[in-house]
C-alpha cells in the first residue's frame, strides 16, 4: 500500500511515476541494509565470515528482490489493478520458491502428496483473502489527494495488459527465488546476518537507485519529485516507507534463516501471511471491517491450513553418511 501511494504521488495527472518511486525504494535500502550493516560490523563485529561466492549469492539476491520490486511498480504503472495483480504474484511466488529451493536442495524424491496439497492450498488461500477483501464504496476523486494524481483507466489496452501480464512474471518468479538464494548466500558466510544483508543493500542501489537515476535523466517521466513550494513531494516519503518496510522484512527472513528456519517453509508462510496482513492494513484504515464477506474469513482460514501443512510436510534434507568405522 505504502508503494501504491508514493507511485501515485510521483506521478502526473493520470498517471503513476514508476522509476521514482523505486529510486526512493533504493535509497531507504542504503540506509538501512547497507549503512547499518556496516556501522555494525565495524563496532561490534559478528560471526561469519567475508566470501566471494557468499557475496555472489547475497548480491545476486537483493537484485532479485528489487526486480521484484520495480515489477510490481510495472504492473501498476501500466494500470493492473491491485485485485488480480496482487493475488497472481501471492499465488505464484510461494509455488516459485517452492520448485527453486527443492531444485538447490535436490529434495524432489523427499516431498509428500501432502506438502503440494499444502503449497497449493496456501497460494489459493492468499488468492482469496485479496479477492474477497471488502471493497466498500469507491470515493469521489478529490484534487488534494494523493490518489487523484493516477486514476486507473476503465479498461487496458493489448499492449497495457501485456506489460501487466509481464511485471507479474518478473515479481513471482524473482521473489520467489529470492528466499533460497539469500539462504545459500549466508550458509556461504557461515551464517552471518548482516554481511548478507549488506549485499542485498548493495543490489538494490545499483538495481534501484542508480539504474533508474541514469533512465530519469535520458528518458522523460511525467510526474515531479516537488510540490510548487519547493518541499518534496508526499510521495517521496510514501516511497522511502515503502523501502523501509521492505528492508525490515528483508532482515526479518535473514533472522529466520539464521534460527534454523528453512526456504522450503519459511517463504510460504511470508507468502500465505503478508497478503493477509495487507488486506488487513487496507480494511481497517478505510473503515471497511463491517462489510468482510464469509469467503474472506474461509480463505484465511485456507491459508493458516495451508500454512500449518506446508511446515507438517515440508521435505527434510537426508542426514549426511556417518563415515565408516575403520577396522
Amino acid at each position: 500500500p505504502t508503494l501504491h501511494q508514493g507511485q501515485a504521488g510521483l506521478g502526473a495527472e493520470g498517471e503513476r511515476s514508476l522509476l521514482r518511486p523505486i529510486i526512493c525504494v533504493g535509497i531507504a535500502y542504503f540506509l538501512i541494509a547497507v549503512l547499518y550493516p556496516i556501522g555494525i560490523l565495524m563496532v561490534t563485529g559478528e560471526k561469519g565470515k567475508w566470501s566471494l561466492s557468499g557475496f555472489y549469492w547475497s548480491f545476486v539476491a537483493g537484485a532479485m528482490g528489487a526486480f521484484g520490486a520495480l515489477g510490481i511498480a510495472l504492473a501498476f504503472k501500466y494500470q493492473g489493478k491491485p485485485i488480480y495483480v496482487m493475488p497472481l504474484v501471492f499465488g505464484c511466488a510461494p509455488i516459485m520458491n517452492t520448485l527453486v529451493t527443492m531444485l538447490m536442495a535436490k529434495t524432489f524424491r523427499q516431498a509428500k502428496p501432502l506438502f503440494f496439497v499444502g503449497v497449493l492450498v496456501v497460494a489459493l488461500g492468499a488468492a482469496g483473502v485479496l479477492i474477497h477483501k471488502p471493497a466498500g464504496a469507491k470515493p469521489a476523486p478529490q484534487n488534494d489527494t494523493v490518489e487523484s494524481t493516477a486514476k486507473d483507466s476503465p479498461a487496458l489496452t493489448s499492449s497495457q495488459l501485456g506489460m501487466v501480464v509481464l511485471g507479474i512474471a518478473i515479481t513471482a518468479i524473482c521473489w520467489g527465488g529470492y528466499g533460497p538464494v539469500l539462504h545459500k548466500g549466508q550458509a556461504k558466510m557461515d551464517g552471518s546476518r548482516l554481511r548478507p544483508f549488506l549485499c542485498v543493500g548493495l543490489a538494490y542501489f545499483v538495481i534501484a537507485v542508480i539504474v533508474p537515476y541514469l533512465l530519469l535523466n535520458r528518458f522523460h517521466e511525467p510526474g515531479t519529485w516537488h510540490t510548487e513550494s519547493g518541499m518534496p513531494n508526499a510521495g517521496v516519503w510514501w516511497s522511502l516507507g515503502a523501502g523501509v518496510l521492505g528492508a525490515l522484512g528483508a532482515l526479518g527472513i535473514i533472522y529466520a534463516f539464521n534460527f534454523g528456519g528453512k526456504p522450503i517453509f519459511v517463504m510460504p508462510l511470508v507468502f500465505g501471511f503478508a497478503p493477509v496482513i495487507n488486506t488487513l492494513v487496507e480494511t481497517t484504515s478505510k473503515g471497511l471491517l463491517g462489510e468482510i464477506k464469509p469467503m474472506f474469513f474461509a480463505s484465511l482460514g485456507a491459508v493458516i491450513v495451508g500454512a500449518i501443512m506446508v511446515l507438517i510436510f515440508a521435505p527434510k534434507s537426508a542426514p549426511p553418511a556417518k563415515p565408516a568405522a575403520a577396522n
